[in-house]
């Protein structure tokens, strides 16, 4: 019995959490489309033998199409970081201060697992080329290199076309001679899908139901063609209903026969 009433108290505490979860990945109407969008965030170029590096930034752009599940997308991304690192000089070896800047242009494929809800979740991969300094005191971006990188994100759809997305990105390039070119990067980006469809416009409130007149009934008298007090006051009341209501209706019935 204590089992059968601890999984029911579970089962009852796991239902807002249950409703909410639903609420956030709620399927919407999701449309393809071009978005171009801005991104940047830390880059760590991961410590080799060669360089102990500290943790750098990164920043760039992007412009894709949006096939509703798929994206395609092609991207620029400059990387920074400074370090210490061993160069050699004609007389030995010695430890010098510097940075490590490259430039990469990649084309991306990415696909997103639930594109017409609030929260995408998504992974990618992408393929390119990178210009990147050939030592940590070399020439600036001056070695040309093969770039790839792997992407595992989380897309916030704030409106049909603006998005917010937060990834890791695993980054590297054919190395230079001096250092291996290997880099984590945590991206935090926004984009806009341009062509999106505008908001139904609201419906138009109810009209109002036409309001029915209160109605008056008088008759006569028996044998008789003037108004009794009786009539008069049911008169006097529907000119009282006209002036508050602004409408009333007043019915008036007689007959005639041989007998009166």
């Amino acid at each position: 019995m204590k089992k059968i009433l601890l999984a029911a108290a579970a089962s009852l505490l796991a239902l807002p959490a249950a409703a909410n979860a639903q609420s956030l990945f709620s399927q919407g109407q999701a449309n393809p489309g071009i978005y171009i969008g801005a991104q940047g965030g830390l880059n760590w170029l991961l410590n080799n033998n060669s360089y102990q590096m500290n943790t750098g930034w990164a920043a760039g752009g992007v412009v894709g199409y949006d096939f509703v599940g798929p994206r395609i997308e092609l991207e620029g991304t400059y990387r920074s970081n400074n370090g210490t690192g061993n160069v050699a000089f004609p007389t030995g070896y010695a430890n010098v201060y510097g940075k490590v800047d490259q430039l990469s242009i990649m084309a991306n494929l990415l696909y997103d697992f639930m594109p017409g809800a609030t929260i995408t979740p998504y992974v990618g991969a992408g393929a390119g080329i990178a210009f990147v300094d050939s030592t940590i005191q070399g020439c600036g971006l001056c070695s040309t290199q093969f770039a790839y990188q792997g992407i595992v994100g989380i897309g916030w759809n704030v409106t049909e076309s603006l998005r917010v997305n937060l990834d890791g990105r695993y980054y590297g390039t054919t190395s230079p001679n001096a250092y291996n070119n290997n880099n984590i990067t945590a991206m935090l980006g926004v984009t806009y899908k341009f062509g999106q469809p505008a908001p139904a416009p609201a419906a138009p409130p109810p009209a109002a139901a036409p309001v029915t007149p209160p109605s008056f009934m008088v008759f006569f008298d028996w044998d008789r063609s003037n108004l009794s007090a009786q009539a008069l006051g049911t008169i006097k009341q529907a000119a009282q209903a006209y002036k508050t209501k602004g409408n009333a209706r007043i019915t008036a019935t007689g007959h005639t026969d041989t007998s009166g």
